[in-house]
């Protein structure tokens, strides 16, 4: 499910007293980030970005100058209009288009939504919402974007080997 806007971090809040902020990566990182120079329509412009050595980033942004306006910022997410980013090469995909993906197993079977994607070092993982929903059991499992797992996809629909979705 294409989105024209690719989300490249959020704001998690303030960092010191001169208006920076703490970034959380959602993105392959600062160099993904640094490429880019304003954010969400014109309303950001990067000044500064530096790694935080914890694997998130600072930033110091254009249109904010002290502490104050760096709290309102938290929650704020930062994003690109596609157009923005490189192309994809194969078997590369940005989140935002696997989101909102029908699963089906290749068994043919309809098991649900894909309604998010994480990454917790190894790789991508994806979430399903069960459709429908259990009357008992998780509503949600996570099945890993490997090539075991995640057979194929599309700008419609995903498919999984039977064996994640049980």
């Amino acid at each position: 499910m294409a989105t024209d806007r690719i989300e490249l971090a959020a704001i998690t809040g303030a960092h010191g007293v001169a208006g920076e902020v703490r970034l959380k990566l959602l993105g392959e990182g600062m160099e993904a980030l640094a490429a880019h120079h304003t954010f969400n329509g014109g309303a950001l412009t990067l000044a500064k970005l530096r790694s935080d050595n914890k694997g998130g980033a600072i930033a110091r942004f254009a249109e904010i100058a002290t502490r104050t306006e760096a709290e309102r910022l938290r929650g704020t997410v930062l994003a690109v209009p596609r157009a923005a980013l490189p192309p994809l090469g194969e078997g590369e995909y940005y989140h935002a288009d696997l989101i909102g993906l029908a699963v089906e197993t290749d068994a043919g079977e309809n098991v649900g939504e894909v309604i998010a994607v994480a990454n917790f070092g190894a790789t991508d993982i994806v979430e399903i919402r069960r459709d429908p929903a259990p009357d008992k059991g998780p509503a949600t499992f996570m099945v890993p974007m490997t090539e075991q797992a995640v057979l194929r996809w599309d700008e419609t629909r995903m498919v999984i080997a039977a064996a994640f979705a049980e």
